[in-house]
């Protein structure tokens, strides 16, 4: 067997092996928000939205994110939660983001509340995307390239 027929096959299943393992993740992202698309919905109350700083260091620019505390009932037990997103609230060096985002949330605003009935203690306001499902195609792409790469040099 020659060299480059042993380059042409490593090589194309080191690029569909990225493409397999960029695959596994998008569609484990895609399941987890799927699953948080189903979770029961419940009214949620704010009952307090301010910004929050931090600032790692002296030497590192301070970063804001909104800060908000929500109630929520659920099986006649009264609860709070305070995400928005279940990776937790972003964080932005602009102030001015921030504060477009806590406009979003007053208090005494009324919304919706996701809830893990498997904890409902897990609320969120926001669930995640369903856009790595709508994506996936693309790593698939590299699966199939990377396959194909590796048969034709075996082929030949």
């Amino acid at each position: 067997m020659k060299a480059s027929t042993v380059f042409l096959v490593i090589f194309g299943l080191v690029v569909a092996a990225i493409g397999g393992l960029f695959t596994a993740l998008m569609w484990d992202s895609y399941q987890r928000a799927s699953a948080m698309h189903a979770w029961p919905r419940v009214e949620a109350v704010i009952l307090s939205s301010e910004i929050g700083e931090r600032r790692h260091d002296e030497f590192t620019a301070k970063e804001y994110s909104v800060k908000l505390l929500y109630g929520y009932e659920w099986k006649n037990e009264a609860r709070t939660g305070e995400l928005i997103v279940a990776r937790g609230n972003p964080w932005a060096k602009e102030l001015a983001r921030s504060e477009q985002e806590l406009e979003k949330y007053p208090v005494g605003l009324k919304t919706m509340a996701y809830i893990n009935p498997a904890d409902p203690s897990f609320a969120v306001l926001k669930p995640d995307t369903k856009a790595a499902g709508y994506s996936i195609w693309f790593p698939l792409l590299f699966v199939v390239g990377g396959l194909g790469i590796t048969f034709k040099a075996i082929r030949k």
